[in-house]
């Protein structure tokens, strides 16, 4: 399990369309009390949901609705409140923020989940014992059994298989960005952006333009060019790029930089679109130990901390003390929480002693043994009117980092920017201590030192004091009781200042606020209320207000505000002698998005009276050109202007592999990232290559692919008419084809590959699906008796295909997966006498060949001519 730290609530279902669909399904839904059990065992006895059963089963069990305060409780996550609103919810194996805005609110119950998002989110599945009235809630974390220590995932088999290769180069996508704007009295300006991404020699390369003014070429600057090869052990990074020491210049860096690793691998870079050296000297893996003391003869277990699940055990010999080493964190930004059970005398049957084992990870932190070599080289690059620039002014540096041990990580090295200077850097998590300390610095005749410190005693109590050469930092936040947290904050260039942050929601409301006040009497505030149908949205400063009042006349339009909407909004701007605005308006989003998440259609068209005029306001926003965002606004009058504007922006995007495609507008991605371009295509002459017009299958993919062992739904992929596109960070994956996703009378010559994802573009991956042929029929013997155990070959002509079948009581064998080519017929390595099968395209998918052996013990075919089956064509029986 596991979502990255930037989820946001929901990230992956249900997507619109399926929200559209589920609010048919629930009208007849009705609220009603059922039991909540977490697997076997009740958690809470009566919990009112909104569902529909017949007295025999669940209806549409699938779109239940149940409170989301219950299902926090009962999976007792741990819930943390940001400060943009947002909320933060752990599991074992899971990290992901949820914003309340997108939660679904029902009129009776409040925020809820569906049970399909509790598969969604957290892979709990459920069901509905109508015995017990009860939701049995199927908790992964809980679901393993004691007995199964340190189970492991099933492994990844890449040897005696094919294997796919990307082409040395290739054009990934390119997209366009133009921008429009203009105001009364001013002529409009454009302004553009270009890009352009593709693979060269197993890494990526990417060109950006930067276009101020579009209509003139000689304006446009390149903005950066980058070639970027990762994999687990070294990184080459060419063109342009970020240094990995924190420069005090703020022109580009256009050079050479070379990363090896030792003992570590590199995390995943999820999302793409940007190059950092320092984030590929971090690791993935941390290995702690956990270690204790304990009466000999005890028995010790290290297990999750929600769950039953074992990571290891021990028996407690003399010493007394207890030793769990490498004891690996998967998130090296998140804290990993285990419990230590200790068995008294070895005796499973007792109570067992419970200590928690917590621990986390520094960002930058090594494993004990592991080191990071950087090494990089370039110039400084300064903007004129050149497509180029101009290159001067040589810098560069060289740095290493050490594990000394499972708490501390060093590093020291050099650099050259404008001056000679020394660079050390201290990493240090304690093991019994819940601090985590950051630091690095560089010399020179002014020191430049960046600090990270953090001090979290308790769950509730989290402190934090970070520095750099602007300013010094310090904040601290107490949860005082769910739904209540207090937090202050101090500036060495700013005021100090402290406040106070709630939220809670009920049956039909949810209320987030947020104030803070600080010494130089700056009040700022954020309030979030929603009660059915209706959302105040109101935010405010010392530079001034805004205030937004949604009332949605679609019912059950989910928490997206989907539909219609009445909008009515004040702001304010109180540095500009108290300038206002009110405005009055209709909003329409529909339930369809694109891929990018943008909305297929989204429009606003209101009127504005305040203190610079009055004027219509319009926007409108469509996907509904493939691989085009439109985007336009005009502005009648504003808070602070009474001239009208207008903006316009339009961003296209294309694929260029296989053809020209609409891409997804997220081309920048290729940068760190590939992934496969799957066609699977009809073979029909089994020549393994696709000849002009063999037909595209791209039906029933989540039952055809897997990719290492992963049914292909769980990577979201792009689903198309002629090809399937999955993004894949750079690696070796294998693509299993299941027989289960076979079109009727179809197979595939190989089930599996080893298919090589490198950054910049698609593996492209053609699948030759050839015709699938099957026989049946029985063997008897003279006297026309079954003969049961007879083994039943198809051999072909070159001995290289051997297909076998061994009888049934009955005599009936059956023989499948045989493909096109002419085949011997044995029966206990006899060859049916003047018996050849010969397959084609005119052969039927499945034919009847019925046997008997003759009083010589040789075996003769019943029906001489196996193309023409006395049976009907088993297409004909459906």
């Amino acid at each position: 399990m596991g979502s990255g730290a930037g989820g946001l609530g929901l990230p992956e279902t249900p997507t619109p369309e399926v929200k559209s669909e589920l609010e048919k399904k629930t009208k007849q839904f009705s609220t009603f009390p059922v039991g909540l059990n977490v697997g076997k065992r009740n958690v809470n006895p009566s919990v009112i949901i909104r569902g529909q059963e017949d007295g025999t089963q669940a209806i549409n069990f699938e779109n239940w609705l149940l409170p989301f305060d219950d299902i926090i409780q009962a999976l007792k996550l741990d819930l943390k409140n940001l400060p943009d609103g947002q909320l933060e919810v752990r599991s074992p194996g899971l990290v992901t923020r949820i914003d309340p805005k997108k939660l679904r609110n029902d009129p009776e119950l409040g925020l809820v989940f569906s049970i399909q998002d509790l598969n969604t989110l957290f892979g709990i599945k459920a069901q509905f014992n109508i015995n017990d009235y009860a939701i049995e809630l199927d908790v992964p974390w809980l679901n393993q059994s004691s007995s199964r220590i340190g189970q492991a995932e099933s492994p990844i088999i890449l040897e005696g298989i094919p294997r796919i290769a990307p082409g040395n180069f290739s054009f990934g996508a390119i997209e366009q960005k133009v921008n429009a704007s203009g105001s009364e009295g001013t002529s409009a300006s454009y302004r553009g952006d270009f890009l352009a991404v593709g693979s060269l020699f197993g890494g990526s390369w990417f060109v950006r333009t930067d276009q101020p003014n579009f209509q003139d070429a000689s304006s446009w600057r390149l903005a950066e060019a980058q070639f970027y090869r990762p994999n687990d052990r070294s990184d080459y990074i060419f063109g342009s790029q970020p240094t990995f020491w924190r420069s005090q210049g703020a022109s580009d860096y256009w050079g050479f930089t070379y990363i090896q690793r030792q003992g570590f691998t590199p995390p995943q870079l999820f999302g793409g679109g940007f190059v950092d050296p320092r984030l590929r000297l971090q690791a993935s893996q941390i290995g702690r130990t956990i270690t204790g003391t304990a009466q000999p003869g005890t028995l010790v277990r290290l297990a999750e901390a929600f769950g039953d699940r074992v990571i290891g055990e021990v028996l407690v010999d003399s010493s007394g003390i207890y030793r769990f080493e490498n004891v690996r964190s998967e998130n090296q930004y998140y804290g990993s929480s285990y419990r230590v059970l200790l068995y008294p005398e070895g005796r499973l049957t007792a109570q067992p002693e419970i200590r928690e084992a917590t621990y986390s990870i520094v960002p930058g932190q090594l494993p004990a043994g592991s080191s990071a070599l950087v090494f990089s080289g370039g110039l400084r690059r300064e903007l004129n009117n050149s497509l180029l620039g101009n290159f001067s002014d040589f810098r560069g540096g060289i740095a290493q980092r050490w594990g000394l041990s499972e708490n501390l990580t060093v590093g020291v090295g050099g650099v050259y920017d404008d001056s000679a200077r020394g660079l050390a850097e201290i990493f240090y998590r304690p093991a019994n201590l819940p601090l985590e300390v950051a630091i690095s610095a560089l010399s020179g005749s002014k020191w430049d030192v960046n600090a990270d410190i953090r001090f979290n005693p308790t769950r509730s109590l989290s402190a934090s004091f970070t520095s750099d050469r602007f300013s010094n930092r310090f904040n601290i936040d107490w949860r005082v009781f769910p739904g209540l947290s207090l937090f202050a904050t101090t500036d060495s260039r700013d005021a100090t200042g402290g406040g106070v942050q709630l939220n809670f929601s009920g049956r039909n409301a949810f209320t987030f606020a947020r104030i803070s006040l600080d010494t130089e009497n700056r009040l700022r505030w954020t309030w979030l209320q929603r009660l059915g149908r209706l959302e105040l949205n109101q935010r405010g400063n010392e530079i001034g207000t805004l205030s937004e009042f949604t009332y949605n006349f679609s019912r059950n339009s989910s928490f997206l505000n989907l539909g219609n909407s009445l909008v009515v909004s004040y702001e304010t701007r109180s540095q500009n002698l108290s300038n206002n605005l009110l405005t009055l308006g209709w909003r329409y989003r529909s339930t369809q998005r694109a891929s990018d998440g943008n909305y297929r259609w989204e429009a606003q068209l209101g009127y504005g009276i305040g203190s610079q005029g009055s004027g219509l306001v319009g926007s409108l926003s469509t996907t509904i050109l493939p691989g085009i965002l439109l985007r336009a606004r005009y502005q009648g009058v504003s808070v602070t202007s009474d001239q009208a504007s207008f903006n316009i922006d339009l961003v296209s995007s294309a694929g260029l592999q296989s053809g020209i495609t609409p891409g997804d507008r997220r081309s920048d991605y290729f940068r760190t990232q590939g992934g496969l371009l799957i066609q699977p295509f009809f073979d029909n002459n089994n020549n393994g290559k696709r000849d002009p017009g063999e037909k595209l299958y791209t039906e029933n993919p989540d039952t055809l692919l897997l990719v290492n062992n992963r049914v292909i739904k769980s990577l979201q992929p792009d689903i198309q008419s002629d090809r399937i596109l999955v993004r894949l960070n750079p690696g070796t994956y294998r693509l299993d084809l299941d027989p289960a996703g076979f079109p009727e009378d179809w197979q595939a010559t190989t089930d599996a590959y080893a298919v090589d994802v490198i950054a910049g573009s698609y593996t492209p991956v053609m699948l030759p699906l050839t015709r699938a042929y099957a026989f049946s029929g029985v063997i008897t013997d003279a006297q026309g008796k079954p003969i049961n155990g007879a083994r039943v070959e198809a051999v072909s002509k070159d001995s290289k295909v051997r297909l076998f079948s061994v009888t049934n009581t009955a005599g009936v064998y059956y023989l499948e997966r045989l493909q096109q080519g002419t085949y011997d017929l044995l029966i206990n390595d006899k060859p049916v006498g003047g018996m050849i099968l010969k397959l084609d395209n005119s052969s039927l998918g499945f034919q009847e060949l019925n046997v008997q052996q003759l009083e010589n013990q040789d075996f003769r075919a019943v029906i001489p001519s196996v193309n023409q089956s006395v049976l009907p064509n088993k297409d004909k029986d459906k």
